[in-house]
């Protein structure tokens, strides 16, 4: 996998990231900062849904799922 930025939707299951930056807007971002999603705060990808979409991530010892449309506004970089 690439070591530069790519969306959080693209990180594969039992793999780690940091957030490098939120590309939404609005309430979606005030929701993802409210979820402690800032830079350098490290996520790792834990489940993946049978259909594929939620994803289940550990962030800051919750585990919290995303659907696709929202963590693919989320870049990381990998561990």
């Amino acid at each position: 996998m690439d070591r530069g930025r790519f969306p959080l939707n693209q990180l594969p299951v039992g793999q780690k990231a940091y957030v490098k930056e939120l590309t939404s807007r609005g309430a979606a971002r005030r929701r993802m900062l409210d979820l402690g999603l800032i830079g350098g705060t490290e996520i790792e990808s834990l489940y993946r849904s049978p259909s594929g979409d939620p994803v289940a991530y550990l962030i800051r010892g919750a585990v919290i799922a995303l659907r696709s449309d929202m963590s693919e506004n989320i870049l990381v970089s990998a561990t």
